[in-house]
């Protein structure tokens, strides 16, 4: 994913620019508004990570522009102004997702990837993602084995987009727990594995195994 970065706080560009491009991004990174205008045309990214607050140009008039001038790159808003009223605006202005700071960096990463594969779904002739023969639909969240959709319960299904989402990468059982059951405090983190233990007899046949990796998590692996 090439990925256009603008962001006017050193610190902040500097850490994001050295996480994202660790989790297989090609970053590109200015902290200027109009700067951010002339790369955004130079290099042509696939997602946009904007933040609003830019010396030269505002990031909602820098976004105002693009937009005008007929440029569809997914843009994901990402500003200390965390109103509803600003999240409006964002949205209104041309922004396809929108996350407040503080924020976290894996909710950040799922974002980018969710915005990149929507704008590879919409092109001609594109593919929904997957891992082996699991595909997912960008679109509608639903995941194929073949022409048939995996018939699973909410919770097997946020399991399974969490794993999709990291192909080739172990997510925690904690970072499931986050995703499968949100806001349940009264619920053990032993509850995901019982969620593991269905999706595994589910995805059997489908020639993908979910595996465990002790003392790191859960990840999709395709068998040989």
């Amino acid at each position: 994913m090439k990925l256009l970065l603008v962001e006017d706080d050193p610190s902040m560009q500097v850490t994001l620019q050295r996480s994202l491009s660790r989790r297989g991004m090609e970053v590109t990174a200015c902290g200027d508004g109009r700067e951010a205008l002339e790369r955004w045309r130079a290099t042509t990214p696939d997602v946009v990570l904007l933040d609003l607050t830019l010396p030269g140009m505002d990031g909602l008039e820098v976004l105002e522009s693009a937009r005008r001038a007929g440029v569809t790159t997914p843009v994901l808003i990402l500003t200390a102004r965390g109103t509803v009223g600003d999240r409006v605006v964002g949205l209104n202005t041309g922004a396809d997702d929108y996350l407040p700071k503080p924020f976290d960096l894996d909710e950040l990463e799922a974002r980018l990837r969710a915005l990149h594969r929507r704008r590879a779904a919409a092109a001609p002739g594109a593919m929904v993602d997957g891992v082996g023969a699991l595909r997912r639909d960008p679109a509608s969240g639903a995941v194929y084995h073949g022409d048939q959709v995996l018939e699973l319960t909410p919770r097997e299904l946020a399991l399974l987009q969490a794993l999709l989402d990291k192909p080739g990468h172990a997510v925690s059982k904690e970072r499931l727990f986050e995703l499968v059951f949100p806001g349940e405090a009264d619920v053990q983190y032993e509850a995901v594995e019982v969620v593991v233990y269905r999706l595994r007899k589910k995805l059997a046949g489908t020639g993908t195994a979910l595996m465990t990796l002790r003392g790191l998590g859960y990840l999709l692996k395709v068998q040989g």
